[in-house]
């Protein structure tokens, strides 16, 4: 009994950091891109390369979780991430720090993917939504948190103390799992490592990733990205296809035959692509419109996550009890009348209408997070429980990357590219735009509309998911592999 909530402890811990990580450039990219020299396209990646390196290595870990354990996999993971932080801390170079941020990422992929799947082995389904909802709000309210940690250490320190801050956690937390965590599953010792799957869907999100970023920001000509697209789309035809007719495939993909797994990783999916850009948006409204320095913006989205932290657990509950297809739809629907409501903010918007549409968003999130997780998780057979939350957050993390050049490409149809481009470098730091703070905002509102309309689609999948067979006693026929 005492043994899940050390878990839900452990991974808690882990999550964070990880969160924490993933947010925490992105005040201080000015500042870290002029002490190294980096140019606009490198201080870009200095953003994106934490991403990248987790995302393109979570499908290949959690496969490897299955193999030789996730708390294995976990307890490694947790070791290259605070490695990965001090090597960051260390870099003389912009090119040296893109590739000590995509080893950090890796390291947090380890953390992010075998989270879920450690925690769902732990607890009995009655109480899965409350624990994955607890350790979801860690991984959201990290990566917000990561926001005013930043601008907070910037006030007083350098640059490099950004990742300074994450070794003594670091290292208590790699100690602290390896003393505390127990494998619970069957590791598959028997099982192949599929290596051309793994390079096949590596290529996938790499191509796919360079693509929309240098066609988000212009860099490179048009062949350039174009090439980038359909060597992606190659390699992702290879891959379905290997996969399709692999023993021991990297990824699953009768997975995809279990009705509300689909729809649940669909519709997160389609989510993190309406909202992975939210607060980096309200960010820039409440800076470069509003006036305010990084920190009071920091401090100015925090019922934001004060209003996730209260709706996650408590959707987790009630899902557990009624079901999670209603909560997730309904979190949905709520998350669509935020940004409904955002798409109206103008430079003389009080902060309490604002506070109004902020508490409205973390709500909405907080009651589709939880249940859908616990939809993923527990809708598939234990022994695969490590691909399917690798699944997962390789969604989560795509749709996120996606939602940043999403933003990108829809404000250059109101902004001229030149100023879009000093927003992005700046992140955020120029105190105010002056005369153009009225259409920069106008631009926001615009962008908020496309960001409703696309999460009303992920609103389908997840009225579609059905209702949940459950993974241990269905048949054999369910799971097999594809023909």
């Amino acid at each position: 009994m005492q043994y899940k909530w050390t878990v839900l402890t452990v991974t808690t811990v882990g999550v964070l950091m990880s969160g924490i990580d993933s947010r925490i450039v992105v005040i201080g990219l000015p500042t870290v891109a002029a002490s190294l020299g980096a140019d606009a396209e490198q201080a870009i990646w200095f953003t994106q390369a934490y991403v990248i390196g987790s995302t393109v290595a979570l499908l290949f870990l959690g496969r490897v979780s299955d193999i030789y354990g996730r708390v294995r996999v976990y307890n490694i993971g947790f070791a290259i991430f605070t490695a990965g932080s001090l090597i960051t801390s260390l870099s003389p170079s912009p090119d040296f720090f893109i590739a000590a941020r995509i080893f950090q990422g890796l390291g947090s992929a380890a953390l992010f993917s075998n989270s879920a799947a450690i925690i769902t082995d732990a607890f009995p389904h009655g109480e899965l939504g409350t624990a994955l909802g607890i350790n979801s709000v860690a991984f959201r309210a990290g990566s917000m948190f990561g926001l005013t940690l930043s601008g907070l250490i910037l006030a007083f320190f350098d640059w490099r103390y950004l990742f300074y801050v994450n070794i003594p956690v670091g290292i208590f937390g790699t100690v602290w799992a390896h003393a505390r965590l127990r494998e619970q599953s069957k590791p598959e010792r028997s099982s192949a490592m599929d290596w051309a799957g793994f390079v096949a869907f590596t290529s996938f999100i790499t191509f796919l990733l360079l693509g929309l970023t240098f066609a988000a920001y212009g860099f490179g000509d048009t062949l350039l990205f174009v090439s980038f697209f359909l060597l992606s789309a190659v390699s992702l035809l290879f891959f379905v296809r290997y996969e399709r007719r692999h023993a021991a495939p990297l990824l699953d993909l009768s997975l995809l035959r279990i009705k509300e797994f689909t729809g649940a990783v669909t519709a997160q999916l389609i989510n993190a692509m309406a909202w992975g850009a939210f607060i980096l948006l309200i960010s820039l409204y409440l800076q470069l419109v509003k006036g305010l320095t990084p920190l009071q913006a920091g401090l100015a989205i925090v019922p934001f996550d004060i209003s996730m932290l209260l709706f996650t657990p408590l959707s987790g509950r009630m899902s557990d009890r009624f079901g999670t297809r209603p909560f997730a739809t309904a979190g949905l629907c709520v998350v669509t009348a935020s940004l409904l409501a955002m798409s109206t903010l103008a430079p003389e918007t009080p902060y309490t209408t604002l506070l109004l549409f902020l508490l409205i968003g973390g709500a909405g999130s907080g009651l589709f997070t939880s249940p859908n997780m616990s939809s993923v998780m527990g809708s598939v057979p234990s022994h695969r429980r490590g691909v399917a939350s690798a699944f997962r957050a390789t969604f989560f993390n795509i749709g996120f990357v996606l939602s940043f050049n999403i933003v990108i490409l829809v404000l250059t149809f109101y902004l001229p590219y030149g100023l879009i481009t000093q927003i992005i470098v700046s992140q955020g730091l120029m105190t105010t735009i002056g005369t153009n703070a009225a259409r920069f905002s106008g631009a926001l509102d615009n962008v908020f509309l496309v960001l409703a309309v696309i999460n009303t689609i992920a609103i389908i999948p997840s009225v579609l998911r059905g209702r949940r067979i459950e993974p241990e006693h269905a048949s054999e026929r369910t799971f097999a592999e594809p023909e």
